[in-house]
């Protein structure tokens, strides 16, 4: 019985295992750290991981080591543990809970539109629940205040429930179906209100930049503004298809005799659909930016650029983790 060849230390599993400058690449790397899957592993397992990608860092290689168990082990680690700062992050905020979490939130929201309560409490559980995922996958290694988590928390509550409110008072008087809709508007305008206040410690002080290695060459506030509409965009994204299809669908089976028979089954129909959305929606709309995302120095703001050009003469581009 002849020892598998040991792996060589030289591969970077610093970076994802498929090609991000391209869509395709950036997909399949984010079905792995969206698979809902991940979050039935055990804490040992994530120890295993942890272990294991944290030994090959270092330059030791456990014998029989396959390359497929050393991404696994990546993949199992990066599920659980935050990029910039290390720790375990919160179960719920991990991107492996989005689809169960926010299947279970939309189809709610989706089917309880009716009465002003109903809207009340399910906007409520969504931006609480949009706090921890924002609180969770900031980017960088700056602490956030309580008083800030307080205040962008307050903020996209009331924005999206005012939101809700007010279009739901104007759908009065127009067709059902545009009723439906009211949930999604909500929430692209909660996003546009929750993900900036989360972050406005990274708008106000910048987040890190590097060089291509990963040199930290400073703090930039202009590739801050830019990494958070990224993220604004592919969550507006990621919602739509889920909040934008199954409305349809349920407008169509509640004129039909069968749900009329089992009026029960509207939650359970309304929760599969958007589930199966979500499993879609959820890593193809992280994938439309690359999560290393880069800007040419002459876009920073005139000081960093300064600073960047004494440093290195030669720059073009920065890079910078862009959060989820």
């Amino acid at each position: 019985q002849k020892m598998p060849p040991s792996l060589p230390a030289t591969i970077n599993i610093r970076e994802p295992r498929w090609d991000q400058s391209t869509f395709q690449g950036r997909a399949k790397h984010f079905f792995m750290v969206t698979d809902p899957r991940n979050l039935l592993l055990s804490g040992a397992t994530l120890e295993e991981a942890r272990q294991v990608v944290e030994d090959y860092r270092a330059g030791t290689v456990p014998p029989g080591l396959t390359e497929d168990q050393l991404w696994r082990a990546k993949y199992i680690y990066d599920s659980a543990f935050h990029p910039d700062t290390g720790e375990k992050m919160l179960l719920v905020g991990r991107m492996s809970a989005q689809v169960p979490m926010n299947m279970t939130i939309t189809g709610c929201m989706l089917t309880f539109y009716r009465t002003t309560p109903a809207v009340l409490f399910w906007q409520w559980v969504n931006q609480s629940f949009n706090a921890v995922v924002n609180y969770t996958n900031r980017s960088g290694d700056a602490p956030i205040t309580p008083s800030q988590l307080g205040t962008a928390y307050v903020s996209a509550t009331t924005g999206a429930v005012v939101t809700a409110l007010g279009l739901k008072s104007l759908t009065k008087h127009l067709p059902a179906i545009i009723g439906r809709y009211v949930p999604f508007a909500a929430v692209a305008a909660a996003n546009c209100i929750n993900i900036p206040l989360m972050r406005q410690r990274e708008l106000k002080l910048g987040i890190p930049v590097t060089d291509e290695n990963g040199n930290r060459l400073g703090e930039s506030t202009a590739a801050a503004q830019k990494a958070i509409f990224q993220v604004v965009v592919s969550r507006i994204g990621m919602a739509a298809p889920a909040m934008a299809i199954p409305p349809v669908i349920m407008n169509i089976l509640e004129k039909r005799a069968f749900l009329k028979r089992y009026p029960y089954l509207n939650a359970p129909l309304q929760v599969g659909l958007v589930g199966l959305c979500l499993v879609f929606a959820t890593p193809l709309c992280c994938a439309l930016f690359p999560q290393k995302s880069s800007m040419p120095v002459s876009h920073l703001e005139p000081e960093v650029q300064a600073r960047i050009r004494e440093k290195d003469p030669q720059l073009e581009t920065i890079y910078f983790n862009k959060g989820l």
